[in-house]
């Protein structure tokens, strides 16, 4: 697939765990089904935060991934999520995915509470790209290893293979920063700027981000491509009252527990998510409540 094949509603998929740890292979590839087949997605990536990914093991990851690109079936590119806390297990695991057919890698900062200087964060990122031979998009959202936009470009600028930047942590100047110095660096048409600021994606997609990667999107699938195709054909009237809907239901899902409040969403809406792993709590009876009226709105 091309760079450009990359972009409008990309969910972040949960992961299915049963009470017993494992993961529910059928309710995953369910999932991939209606997302592509009746949400009608631009692609899907798993293995992320909404997934749990730092919860998952090398062989966790290859398996979900594994079946997600089968059931995609090459019809929307399938992105790998990576959250790891060292160079070397990153690589490990983008090696261990890289003959499945994916897209592209999603790969967090380390997330431990060192940061890292800015050299040794290139280097970071360079070196996953280079062993795996996988595009790689920077997932910034950790907050105590935040890449500022000037760095997120000279990444982008100087390290081939490095493809793209997911913008997360409700950070709206820090993404419309990172397309301005994308754009004057002259580097906009061969990267991906992807919004995770889940309650501001229709300000996001009209200031140009490609797409988005956000937990929202794999509450509300239809609703989101909606949004996406509103904004993309000039009928802004719709588009706010979408991101209105949107909005309510994303004050009810926002908490601690996100991965679990995703799951209500979707449980909620017939499908299903399994239980988050320990320990991590899963919905509580109020927050099913507001999601339930917000659904409901």
């Amino acid at each position: 697939m091309n760079l450009s094949d990359i972009h409008g509603i990309i969910p972040p998929m949960v992961t299915p765990f049963r009470q017993d740890n494992s993961i529910d292979e059928q309710a995953h590839r369910a999932d991939v089904r209606y997302l592509i087949e009746t949400a009608g997605v631009h692609g899907l990536a798993v293995g992320g935060s909404t997934g749990e990914g730092h919860t998952l093991s090398t062989e966790e990851t290859r398996r979900l991934v594994a079946w997600t690109v089968e059931e995609a079936r090459g019809r929307v590119p399938v992105i790998a999520g990576i959250i790891t806390n060292s160079t070397a297990a990153a690589a490990e695991r983008a090696r261990a995915v890289a003959d499945l057919g994916v897209a592209a890698l999603q790969i967090t900062p380390v997330h431990y509470v060192f940061r890292p200087d800015d050299d040794s964060l290139l280097r970071h990122f360079a070196a996953i790209a280079g062993e795996s031979g996988l595009p790689v998009i920077i997932y910034n959202v950790i907050p105590w290893c935040y890449l500022l936009p000037p760095l997120l470009v000279r990444i982008l600028r100087d390290v081939e293979g490095v493809v793209g930047v997911k913008q997360s942590a409700s950070d709206m100047k820090t993404l419309a920063d990172l397309l301005l110095l994308v754009e004057d660096a002259g580097i906009a048409d061969r990267v991906r700027i992807l919004s995770a600021v889940d309650a501001l994606l229709y300000p996001s997609f009209q200031l140009g981000a490609h797409g988005s990667i956000a937990a929202i999107l794999t509450a509300a699938p239809k609703s989101s491509v909606a949004l996406w195709n509103a904004v993309r054909e000039g009928r802004q009237d719709e588009a706010l009252r979408i991101h209105k809907r949107l909005l309510r239901l994303w004050n009810a899902m926002d908490a601690p527990n996100l991965p679990a409040t995703v799951r209500a969403a979707m449980r909620l809406q017939g499908r299903e998510g399994g239980v988050p792993r320990p320990p991590m709590p899963p919905a509580s009876q109020a927050q099913e409540e507001h999601i339930r009226q917000a659904l409901a709105s």
